[in-house]
């Protein structure tokens, strides 16, 4: 089963209401500042697509209808009394249903929390409220972060936009169908080894992971306290910008913010990217890619050599991978209800919790030190270079396993019923997880389909903290290029 048919270009039409929900956030704020469209329009018209196409793709947990509503009347409001609060005031965004959020329930995907309500946002939540952002729900996760297809879920699978029978990627994978089908205008996902890149491969969207510490992790339910990371998913480049000068800053009281200036991201964004030096790391993640994926790829850097200075392979320091740190963290969290009662985890996800129960101390700490080390040494790979480029993952999505092809009028079906082969395997994490080791910034945008019409992602990834740099030159290649513009054909229905 598909939801592909003909590939149509993202140009809004304005016929019906719900036309606005494909506008991208800086559009339809643009709107909103001079008074053209409404946050009480624009959060209808994302409702109205809930409403026809989430049946169908199972993207959101909870719609939080009521609640957004009275938030954009009021925010309708304040618009015409008092001024305009900044680019986000009056848009409508989804989140992860791993962060928390104030009187709507954050469940992880997990029968453990499917009744969760928490009394405080996350900190991110709190700064896209500030800056006047509308919470339309919370989107649907591999359970608990500990994936990479979003088909291991309490609430059934999510389906990708682009053929319904095949997974978004994880763990994020709510938030990247959400985006793509134009539920909403922009979300924030979390990132532990790929989970915000990989899902927006897979769905031909833009996923971005800043730095490590850039952005607080204070109210997110953590898979690894040392890879976590929070980030923008979203219909562009210049999105994901605006959001994350937003969320973008230090926490005195969540322990791994770092204390870095951040930037104004989307005017960072517009500098010339003419003088470049960008890196090619053909080993290891040039290796073992499917063909359609490498020949996009390559055609990618053809293009990137038009508008940068200078292209070069290089050789990257070597990772030893997130396992020594993650899998003790990991086990850690879930030990209090892994003892009593394990019954409510999905049979996959258990085993991946388990996996670190038996892990010893000194693994662990010399793991630990190991990332210190190598996040302190890792800017001299960036001497001679600004920026590197890979494929975001070695192939393209593939179908949900059959076990878990119920419907979504089936979910919330016993826990126990995933499958071990629903995990996600290590492979599909070996580019992006890279990144999460060493803490470095990395951004997927579109850079092709395959022949049957499903989405390839580029990865571009800076030196530490250089989120500027790599905002930079990702927009440069979606401005070249028009990848960003397709979105999947829908069709209405359930299933």
């Amino acid at each position: 089963m598909t939801g592909l048919g003909a590939v149509a270009a993202a140009v809004p039409v304005f016929g019906q209401p719900q036309d606005l929900a494909t506008l991208t956030l800086k559009q339809a704020s643009d709107l909103i500042r001079r008074r053209t469209v409404s946050a009480v329009e624009l959060t209808s018209a994302c409702m109205t697509r809930i409403d026809a196409y989430n049946p169908g793709l199972n993207a959101f947990v909870t719609v939080a209808r009521e609640q957004a509503l009275e938030a954009a009347r009021r925010l309708d409001a304040e618009r015409m009394s008092s001024g305009w609060r900044g680019p986000l005031h009056g848009i409508p965004v989804a989140l992860k249903d791993n962060i928390d959020t104030a009187g709507i329930r954050t469940t992880g995907a997990s029968a453990l929390f499917k009744d969760r309500i928490p009394d405080d946002d996350a900190v991110v939540v709190a700064r896209v409220r500030q800056a006047g952002a509308i919470v339309l729900g919370k989107l649907n996760l591999h359970e608990f972060a500990l994936g990479g297809t979003s088909a291991v879920t309490y609430f059934g699978p999510v389906r990708n936009p682009w053929a319904l029978d095949h997974h978004p990627g994880g763990s994020s994978g709510g938030n990247a169908a959400a985006v793509a089908a134009d539920l909403c205008v922009a979300t924030l996902g979390t990132d532990t080894g790929g989970s915000i890149r990989i899902p927006a491969s897979y769905c031909g969207i833009v996923g971005f992971k800043p730095a490590a510490g850039r952005v607080s992790n204070r109210g997110v339910i953590p898979n690894s306290w040392t890879f976590d990371t929070v980030g923008p998913m979203c219909k562009t480049v210049e999105d994901a910008a605006l959001v994350l000068s937003v969320i973008a800053g230090y926490d005195e009281l969540d322990p791994t913010s770092v204390n870095v200036p951040a930037a104004d991201y989307a005017r960072a964004m517009r500098a010339r990217v003419s003088k470049l030096r960008l890196g090619v790391p053909r080993i290891p993640f040039y290796e073992g890619l499917e063909p359609e994926v490498a020949k996009a790829v390559e055609a990618a850097l053809t293009d990137l050599r038009k508008i940068v200075a200078d292209v070069r392979e290089v050789q990257l320091p070597a990772s030893p991978g997130l396992g020594a740190v993650s899998n003790a963290e990991i086990y850690a969290y879930h030990a209090p209800w892994m003892t009593k009662t394990p019954e409510l985890y999905q049979e996959a996800t258990r085993r991946i919790v388990l996996g670190g129960a038996n892990g010893k101390a000194e693994t662990y700490v010399h793991g630990l030190r190991r990332v210190e080390l190598a996040r302190r040494e890792i800017a001299r790979a960036f001497a001679s270079i600004d920026v590197v480029v890979t494929p975001t993952t070695t192939g393209v999505t593939s179908l949900i396993p059959r076990q878990l092809r119920v419907p979504p009028s089936a979910a919330a079906a016993p826990a126990g019923a995933g499958p071990a082969a629903a995990g996600g395997g290590a492979a599909g994490f070996r580019n992006t997880s890279y990144f999460s080791f060493f803490g470095l910034p990395a951004i997927s945008v579109p850079c092709g389909f395959t022949a049957s019409g499903l989405p390839i992602g580029l990865q571009i990834g800076g030196a530490p903290f250089a989120e500027s740099t790599v905002l930079a030159l990702a927009h440069a290649y979606e401005q070249a290029t028009e990848w960003h513009k397709r979105r999947p054909t829908l069709a209405l229905g359930s299933n």
